[in-house]
């Protein structure tokens, strides 16, 4: 293929294997530099097939708007490097050969996924190029924080070594700020400053990793897996608390990729607890799943009014930002005995009352369905785009 072909709808190539695709819908028609076009095109044939499942070469080139010659000549590519098969044949409506189908190999690789978010135990998966988990590992959250390299090091090689398939790619959810390198810049649960997670990890298994921050992660989850619309907050309460954007089904990261990063806005001026990070009355500090539970724990509490507290807090951090944002959708996850129920409800009252009504009262804010898998398929989402620019 020596020309530049202008398709009706493209999917962004993976460059340097940090892109993070553009979702369901493909983006639409834009110039392709001719030293990118090739590796446009496989995204844009993958991207194709991974949503809209097996199809003729011949749909495929109408769908794509790629000639049927470039189409024949990706798929046999992309059949010998293993992420292609042909299905059988269609039943023939009239005469003539029947059309042979094919698919991406949803099986014939494997995805590694970790999800470092939990206050108790690191989350470890094997799943298909579908999402699909098909095999788990947990190890406990080390005492010492000094501990916590080789604990994660050691989780991901037992997955790697559990695959029974080549492994595509390591995607990993870390609590705390990282960079678009996969380096942890600040993860003060973890007493860590730039640690390059991503890095290490590569060194020790010499796989493609990509490390992003665990919210980040589930809302690329949501986004693919769960049919969350194109502008949505998901709020993570785990051992922390964050949240990952989405604005025109792309990820928001910041200048300093702290975009979403409100587990240290203070939610009042009331005092209130202190956090890890030394200042009182942060969101974090009121919402976090260690937070709630000591709060509940104390004698004669009342229940929902410590869930509709902590409820309202959020409330009150998130108005701006769907104000500034105008957001349709805010997703909660984490534990579903803590955050639906009041906490959920407070939560949606309170975005009512502060922001614009006749714009922001029909807001939804709902639990995710994915329940506690949703950062490792969020890590898998992230292998899927770096390495073959499908999301």
């Amino acid at each position: 293929m020596s020309e530049v072909e202008t398709p009706r709808a493209a999917a962004v190539a993976p460059l340097a294997g940090r892109s993070f695709g553009v979702g369901r819908s493909l983006r639409h028609a834009r110039k392709v530099l001719p030293e990118h076009a090739r590796a446009h095109n496989r995204s844009l044939v993958l991207q194709t097939l991974f949503h809209q499942g097996a199809m003729s070469r011949a749909d495929l080139a109408r769908e794509t708007g790629l000639t049927r010659v470039t189409i024949s000549d990706l798929v046999a590519e992309l059949i010998i490097d293993g992420y292609v098969i042909e299905r059988g044949t269609r039943e023939a409506a009239g005469p003539g050969k029947p059309a042979i189908l094919v698919d991406l190999d949803r099986d014939g690789h494997r995805i590694v996924g970790l999800d470092l978010s939990g206050s108790e135990r690191f989350l470890g998966a094997i799943l298909t190029l579908d999402g699909e988990i098909v095999a788990r590992h947990d190890v406990p959250v080390p005492a010492d924080s000094a501990d916590i390299l080789s604990v994660v090091t050691a989780l991901a090689r037992t997955l790697v070594g559990d695959a029974h398939a080549p492994v595509l790619g390591i995607g990993v959810g870390s609590p705390g700020v990282v960079n678009d390198r996969g380096v942890v810049l600040t993860a003060p649960n973890f007493g860590w400053t730039g640690v390059d997670l991503e890095g290490v990890l590569h060194a020790e298994l010499g796989l493609p990793v990509l490390v992003a921050n665990d919210a980040n992660a589930a809302v690329l989850a949501e986004y693919t897996f769960g049919g969350a619309d194109d502008d949505v907050l998901l709020v993570r309460v785990g051992r922390g608390v964050g949240s990952g954007l989405l604005t025109g089904g792309q990820p928001l990261r910041g200048s300093r990729f702290a975009a979403g990063e409100i587990g240290h806005v203070t939610v009042g001026t009331d005092g209130g607890p202190v956090c890890v990070c030394g200042k009182v009355g942060c969101l974090e500090a009121w919402l976090s799943a260690p937070s709630l539970a000591a709060r509940l724990s104390e004698p004669g509490v009342d229940r929902d009014a410590v869930l509709r507290d902590a409820g309202a807090r959020l409330g009150i951090a998130l108005a701006p930002i769907v104000g500034a944002l105008d957001l349709s959708e805010i997703i909660l996850s984490g534990p579903d005995a803590l955050l639906e129920g009041p906490l959920a409800q407070a939560t949606a009252l309170t975005l009512r009352t502060r922001t614009l009504a006749e714009f922001h009262d029909g807001v939804q804010v709902r639990m995710t369905e994915q329940g506690e898998d949703i950062v490792l398929r969020g890590a898998a989402v992230m292998v899927l785009s770096g390495q073959l620019g499908v999301s």
